[in-house]
């Protein structure tokens, strides 16, 4: 059985400078495929299991479609998505919630406050607290209940591990990816994660998205819905065309306009640097364009600040 990501498989991938001194570095794994599944790059052993978490999403959003729910297009990415919490966002969770006959008390998400700092601060200023719908995953889970109501399965046990949309999710990931999930565990939402090679989610990527061409669209179109404006995932897709998803604790998947994928596992969970690696290591290749890859990389989202000011960068390794 493959054994899971540990220091010994992996390798390093960004290094963090303050000062121009070296002050960290993170270690992983990556892979690179082109668009008939050849490997291009790997660093580290990315044949090794990692939870990939809420990268696996675009897996389970076609799952709710193959059970026959139906979304608008950016319905469909908010049910990709891990987004902010932000009225746009809570908006569409709704949507997708209401056209499967259902509101947002059906939702099993943990009441949290929004990943958006702007979206929480609007919360407190209209006396509001933590709430299901706002948390990350809203969407996620509201495209489990669609998928759910449109098979005719229950939906008050949604979350359940033995629960018939999970185990088409399950049959989705081995179909596109090429192995099945070799673990199952339970994701920060409640819902469920399962473990699998850095290379079979690469891969699973390459071809759901060159299946699921609708999907793809929807999310180059939509990049907001997918994560929120500024960050990492978002930006990624609007600078330089890629379809794109994270993961907690430091996953990263793409694909490019070609085809060519690269997926990332950071192996300390830091969320800062793995997007810039993929995006850097899909530019390396040559399957985006240099200066639009150098201009994302260049984003004061990735600058180490001193006192208010520039005094480093992460760098890709």
């Amino acid at each position: 059985m493959t054994r899971p990501l540990d220091a010994g498989a992996s390798a390093p991938l960004a290094l963090v400078t303050r000062s121009g001194f070296p002050e960290s570095v993170h270690v992983g794994a990556a892979v690179v495929q082109d668009a008939d599944g050849r490997e291009l790059r790997r660093v580290g052993d990315p044949e090794r299991l990692v939870y990939p978490r809420s990268a696996l999403k675009p897996f389970q959003t076609v799952a709710a479609l193959r059970a026959g729910a139906r979304f608008a297009d950016a319905q469909a990415v908010v049910v990709t998505s891990s987004h902010g919490g932000t009225p746009m966002h809570v908006d569409l969770v709704r949507q997708v919630l209401a056209d499967a006959g259902l509101d947002e008390s059906a939702l099993q998400t943990p009441e949290a406050w929004p990943s958006s700092t702007e979206a929480a601060r609007d919360r407190v200023r209209q006396g509001l607290g933590p709430a299901r719908i706002v948390m990350n995953c809203s969407g996620n889970h509201a495209g489990m209940l669609a998928g759910s109501v449109a098979a005719g399965w229950s939906v008050h046990d949604y979350l359940d591990p033995g629960h018939p949309i999970h185990a088409l999710a399950g049959d989705v990931i081995a179909e596109h990816g090429g192995v099945g999930p070799a673990h199952r565990g339970v994701d920060g939402c409640g819902g469920p994660v399962w473990a699998i090679p850095l290379t079979a989610l690469a891969a699973g990527y390459r071809r759901l998205f060159a299946r699921e061409r609708a999907l793809a669209a929807a999310i180059r179109a939509h990049p907001d819905v997918i994560e929120g404006r500024g960050t990492p995932t978002s930006r990624a897709i609007a600078a330089v065309g890629v379809v794109a998803k994270s993961g907690a604790e430091g996953v990263f998947a793409a694909v490019a306009p070609d085809g060519t994928t690269a997926a990332v596992k950071v192996l300390d969970g830091s969320g800062r640097a793995p997007a810039a690696i993929a995006v850097a290591l899909l530019a390396a290749v040559g399957a985006i364009d240099r200066d639009d890859a150098d201009a994302y990389l260049d984003d004061r989202a990735l600058v180490v600040e001193g006192g208010g000011r520039a005094v480093g960068r992460i760098q890709v390794l």
